[in-house]
């Protein structure tokens, strides 16, 4: 799940990350914490400024492949973003500049 507001025009995006003991143990909640940050970095790219993110984890996101994650946040992220009328974000494919498990490439 996740939700936008906007906040000031000039002010920094931010990102929340809420993953409960739901979706596994600690190493689980981690790894998941680990990609949803990396997409988040990622989004930034496209909002920079002006938005407010939490991204609330579902236990499914333990099992979910890299891409699939990424491919869920974008989703998520253009649907908030369009409800806001905002301009819809860049989309960033999971190859640009990551390895499979979202850490960029050397």
């Amino acid at each position: 799940m996740l939700y936008t507001a906007p906040i000031g025009a000039g002010e920094p995006s931010r990102i929340g990350f809420i993953v409960s003991k739901a979706v596994g143990n600690a190493v689980t909640r981690n790894l998941v914490k680990r990609r949803l940050r990396e997409a988040g970095a990622l989004s930034l790219k496209g909002h920079g400024t002006g938005l407010a993110v939490v991204v609330r984890a579902l236990p499914a996101a333990a099992t979910a492949s890299w891409d699939q994650l990424l491919t869920d946040y974008n989703a998520a992220l253009a649907a908030t973003t369009k409800r806001l009328g905002g301009s819809s974000p860049r989309v960033v494919s999971p190859t640009q500049g990551t390895t499979t498990e979202g850490t960029p490439r050397a």
